[in-house]
C-alpha cells in the first residue's frame, strides 16, 4: 500500500508540530477561524471525544441545534464557547483523537485552543486571571505574611472571600492552597537529608526542580521526595529558578513561557552537564519541560537537552526500583489508597507511574481513578469557570468516594485538592472524605516511615 493512501485513524505514535507563535499569521483571527472550521468539522464527523470535557459537548450541541445540522449552520461567534471550556488537559490529543499527526489531517485541538487564547491575549490584553498566574510574586508576598494570607484566603471567611471574588474573580466557594513561611528550597538548603551511603542507587545524583506549588504551598512533597531519594543513596539538590510557565500557557502567554524556558534551562543545564538528572515534583511542570517547551522553542538546543534529562518524581523512583532495586523495607499503608491519574501526567506518555510506585508498597490496596478532575489551574478557581470545573470533576470525585479509601493522592496537587473538596461537598452519601490528601511520593515516604 502506498504511504500516501488516505486511511481512517492513525497507526503511528502521536507527534506534535512546533508552535509557529513568532509568525503574525498565528494571531490572525481570520486564519484561526479557517482552521477552527476545518478542525471542528472533523470533530463533528467523529465525536469520539464527546465525554472528555465540556468543549466537545458544546461544539456538538451547537451543530445539532443549527438549521443545517452541520457546522456550516453554526455562527462563528459561537465558537468562543468551545474555547472557553477547554482546560488544555491534552487528553483529546494523547488518548482519543485518531487524526493527530502523523495522520494527514494533523489535528491538534489543544494547541488550536492555545492559539486562540494567544490571539485573544494579544488583541485584548490580560484578563483578571492574569494576576493569579504570577505565582512567584504571589508566593513571595504571601510567605512573608503566611498566617495572615491563609486567614484571608480561608474558604469560610465571609468578609475577605467576597472581596477576592469582586477584585480578582476568584470563586468564593473554592478551597485555596495555603502558604508557608519557609519554602521547600529553603528547608532543603538548611536541613538536607543524610544520603544513605549503602543505598543501591548511590551512583545517581539529581536536581529536584521545586515547582512554584511545592516551594510555596506544599513543601511536604519536596521533603518527602528528597527523603526517599536520599534513602536510595541519591545525592539531591533543590533548585528553583522560577515557575515553569504552565499558568501563563493556560492564558495564552506563549511569549512569557518562552522567556521562562530560556531562563530555567540556562539555570539547570550546568547540572545536566555535571551528570545530574532533573526531577519535576508536579505533573504540569514535567509536561512543560518534556513537551511544551520544545514545541515553543524547537531550535533551542538547551531546552531539548533539558527535556531529555527530565523525569517525573514517580517515574524516577520506579526506574530506580526496576534498575537498581529499592533500598530498605516498606510498610503497608492502612485504609487503602486511591490514586488519581492527573491529565498532565497521562499526557507525558509514561504510563501510570504513580500507581506503579504505590503498588510497590506491600499489602496495600491501591485503586486507580483515571478521569479528569476538571480543575485545570485557574479554570477551577475563577468564578466564571468554577461551575464547569465542578461539572467535569464530578465523575472522578464520585469514583473517589466509591473507593472509600482513607488516602487520596494525585500527580497534580490542585486536582487532589479539587477532588477532595468535591467529595466533601457533594459525595458524603456515597463515601467518606479521604483523611489524607497528598502527592503519591508523600504516601511512599510514609511507607518508609519518614
Amino acid at each position: 500500500m502506498s504511504t500516501n493512501t488516505p486511511r481512517e485513524g492513525s497507526l503511528g505514535a502521536p507527534t506534535r508540530h512546533p508552535l509557529d507563535w513568532r509568525s503574525e499569521s498565528f494571531y490572525d483571527f481570520n486564519a484561526i477561524d479557517m482552521e477552527m472550521e476545518r478542525v471542528f468539522d472533523i470533530c463533528h464527523g467523529c465525536r469520539r471525544c464527546f465525554n472528555l470535557c465540556e468543549s466537545f459537548p458544546r461544539l456538538f450541541d451547537l451543530v445539532d441545534a443549527s438549521p443545517t445540522g452541520e457546522l456550516d449552520g453554526v455562527a462563528k461567534d459561537d465558537y468562543k464557547a468551545v474555547f472557553d471550556a477547554c482546560t488544555l488537559c491534552d487528553m483529546c490529543f494523547m488518548t482519543k483523537c485518531p487524526y493527530v499527526p502523523p495522520h494527514e489531517w494533523a489535528l491538534d485541538f489543544p494547541h488550536l485552543m492555545l492559539r486562540y487564547r494567544a490571539a485573544e491575549l494579544k488583541r485584548d490584553g490580560p484578563g483578571r486571571a492574569h494576576e493569579l498566574t504570577k505565582t512567584d510574586r504571589n508566593g513571595q508576598l504571601a510567605r512573608s505574611v503566611a498566617p495572615l494570607a491563609n486567614f484571608v484566603s480561608e474558604r469560610g471567611n465571609w468578609v475577605t472571600r467576597p472581596l477576592m471574588k469582586a477584585a480578582l474573580g476568584v470563586d468564593a466557594g473554592v478551597e485555596l492552597p495555603k502558604y508557608h513561611t519557609n519554602t521547600f528550597s529553603q528547608r532543603s538548603a538548611l536541613e538536607p537529608p543524610r544520603v544513605n551511603p549503602d543505598g543501591k542507587a548511590r551512583a545517581r545524583k539529581a536536581v529536584l526542580y521545586a515547582t512554584c506549588f511545592v516551594d510555596y504551598n506544599q513543601p511536604s512533597t519536596g521533603v518527602a521526595a528528597q527523603a526517599v531519594l536520599a534513602h536510595q543513596g541519591v545525592e539531591t539538590e533543590a533548585v528553583y529558578p522560577a515557575c515553569c510557565g504552565m499558568p501563563q500557557l493556560e492564558q495564552g502567554d506563549i511569549v512569557g513561557v518562552a522567556r521562562r524556558a530560556e531562563r530555567i534551562s540556562a539555570a539547570l543545564l550546568p547540572y545536566v552537564d555535571a551528570g545530574y538528572d532533573i526531577i519535576t515534583l508536579t505533573a504540569s511542570c514535567g509536561l512543560m519541560f518534556k513537551f511544551e517547551w520544545p514545541l515553543i522553542l524547537p531550535e533551542h538546543e538547551g531546552v531539548k537537552r533539558l527535556a531529555a534529562a527530565t523525569r517525573d518524581i514517580c517515574e524516577y523512583v520506579v526506574d530506580i526500583a526496576k534498575t537498581e532495586g529499592l533500598t530498605g523495607e516498606l510498610i503497608p499503608i492502612e485504609g487503602g489508597v486511591t490514586a488519581h491519574m492527573a491529565c498532565h501526567a497521562r499526557a507525558q506518555n509514561m504510563g501510570r507511574k504513580s500507581a506503579e510506585l504505590l503498588k510497590l508498597i506491600p499489602d496495600t490496596r491501591v485503586d486507580v481513578v483515571e478521569r479528569c478532575s476538571g480543575h485545570g489551574g485557574t479554570f477551577g478557581v475563577m468564578a466564571e469557570t468554577r461551575a464547569l470545573a465542578i461539572k467535569i470533576g464530578r465523575p472522578a470525585a464520585r469514583l473517589v468516594a466509591q473507593k472509600r479509601n482513607d488516602t487520596l493522592c494525585s500527580d497534580c496537587p490542585l486536582a487532589c485538592k479539587h477532588l477532595g473538596q468535591l467529595v466533601s461537598d457533594e459525595m458524603l452519601e456515597i463515601g467518606p472524605v479521604p483523611s489524607v490528601r497528598a502527592h503519591p511520593i508523600e504516601i511512599f515516604a510514609r511507607a518508609y516511615g519518614f
